[in-house]
């Protein structure tokens, strides 16, 4: 097993369908434009509510991924 080094960033994914489907769009997305991906943490979730319901869900993530080694 090799030592990685990471970098974390920050992301916010959204929904209207719930907190696993904003992770999922998140992480998703995320992964078409940040090579090796390898792990997220949730750092918060929050929604809005509209007329007593809930409308969307906002969740916040910190996502790593692994530098790569210089060639």
């Amino acid at each position: 097993m090799s030592d990685n080094v990471y970098r974390v960033t920050e992301i916010v994914g959204s929904s209207h369908e719930g907190v696993d489907q904003a992770i999922r769009n998140a992480v998703s997305r995320a992964s078409r434009t940040v090579r090796n991906l390898d792990w997220f943490e949730v750092t918060q979730v929050r929604g809005h509510i509209e007329d007593g319901e809930i409308a969307h869900y906002q969740v916040g993530l910190k996502v790593g991924f692994r530098i790569e080694e210089p060639e």
